[in-house]
């Protein structure tokens, strides 16, 4: 029979019991505090409770290699891409919503690699890639080589939102899209003259090479490694609950065979938010950026090293760099703070600075 204190022995051990409590709870309450403090970095007073980030992708985008009407374009979509975003969050929507929003305006738009504007692969196809992240609980979504979603964002989505699943490709997430609904377009939605004629010059720079496994500036596969890539698009977002969100979208790389998918689907690669750190959205050589694990990596930076959120990014962009790959993220940390590193020519890019001025941004200088 298990020994019994006195009753006034257990009311002395009850009180001590309560006081440590108590204590824990109050360290505990200025721990998290504290940690708040750190993390935030002394923002600047008046900074605002929302951010909202977006790119149109990274690559060989020179100045003086694009005319005053083509910029004009880019400016005038990535502009309502995302004053879209930022209105949603003004308005108190989530971030969430916010992201998906701009990325479907983008999508929508035939001046990108994305949705309307996906480029064309070594079949004649168009395949397209896109994955979703909720940083407050770390749910993700993301289709890949579907042919007849005209937003592959807002599927990517569904399947984070009424899936058990975080990843689905292919026929099964078009089967998937019909239960929830979603109205599937053809594939001459997506057929573009620029895009179907990057292809037929990629084809016949093929043909002219000595050998397909020829490098310099140019893949595996003979097309030119800044071609076709720079249009993939996302966005990242803070809402004025605190939430982080991303997202990215592509149609992946102009020529591309076998099936092939790149890093924007892949959760921790091209896409990547955890409110404890950061969101993070990449564009670039696909095939770098799964190996260096990108978004993640820069998440990991943050919350295990410390780091601030602009040396972990260019860090990582350096990684892909000396594997040799090219491209670039937008990174957006849980105290508001942004970076946009890249290591090509340009990246068409856009945020909303303090001020509430839409800044638009698209070569390095």
């Amino acid at each position: 029979m298990e020994k019994q204190s006195p009753p006034g022995r257990r009311k002395e051990s009850r009180r001590k019991f309560l006081g440590d409590v108590v204590k824990g709870l109050s360290a505990a309450a200025v721990g998290a505090h504290l940690d708040r403090s750190t993390f935030a970095q002394n923002p600047q007073p008046g900074r605002p409770s929302i951010r909202f980030v977006i790119h149109g992708g990274a690559g060989t985008i020179v100045r003086g290699q694009m005319s005053r009407e083509m910029e004009e374009s880019y400016r005038t979509e990535l502009t309502r891409a995302l004053s879209t975003g930022y209105n949603i969050l003004k308005n108190n929507g989530s971030s969430l919503d916010a992201v998906e929003a701009a990325i479907r305006i983008m999508e929508d738009s035939p001046l990108f690699n994305a949705g309307k504007g996906a480029v064309f692969t070594s079949a004649g196809t168009n395949e397209l890639d896109a994955s979703i992240m909720d940083g407050s609980n770390l749910k993700a979504g993301a289709v890949a080589v579907v042919k007849h979603i005209k937003n592959p964002i807002s599927l990517a989505r569904l399947v984070m939102e009424r899936s058990p699943h975080v990843l689905m490709v292919g026929d099964g997430a078009e089967a998937f899209a019909r239960q929830q609904g979603v109205k599937l377009v053809p594939q001459e939605y997506f057929y573009t003259e620029r895009r179907w004629k990057e292809l037929q010059q990629i084809k016949e720079e093929e043909k002219k090479q000595k050998s397909p496994q020829k490098k310099s500036e140019h893949g595996s596969q003979g097309q030119p490694l800044t071609e076709g890539k720079h249009g993939t698009v996302g966005a990242v977002a803070l809402d004025k609950s605190g939430n982080l969100a991303a997202g990215t979208s592509t149609g992946g790389l102009t020529n591309k065979k076998f099936g092939r998918v790149g890093d924007s689907p892949i959760i921790g690669a091209g896409t990547y938010a955890n409110n404890r750190t950061c969101a993070v959205s990449a564009t670039g050589d696909g095939e770098y950026f799964i190996r260096a694990v990108v978004a993640h990596d820069i998440s990991a930076l943050v919350e295990y090293k410390g780091m601030p959120l602009n040396e972990a990014a260019q860090a990582v962009i350096d990684k892909v760099g000396k594997l040799g790959g090219t491209g670039g993220v937008i990174a957006l940390g849980r105290d508001g703070s942004i970076t946009t590193p890249f290591n090509t020519e340009g990246m068409y890019r856009g945020y909303v600075d303090t001020n509430e001025r839409m800044v638009i941004e698209i070569y390095k200088d």
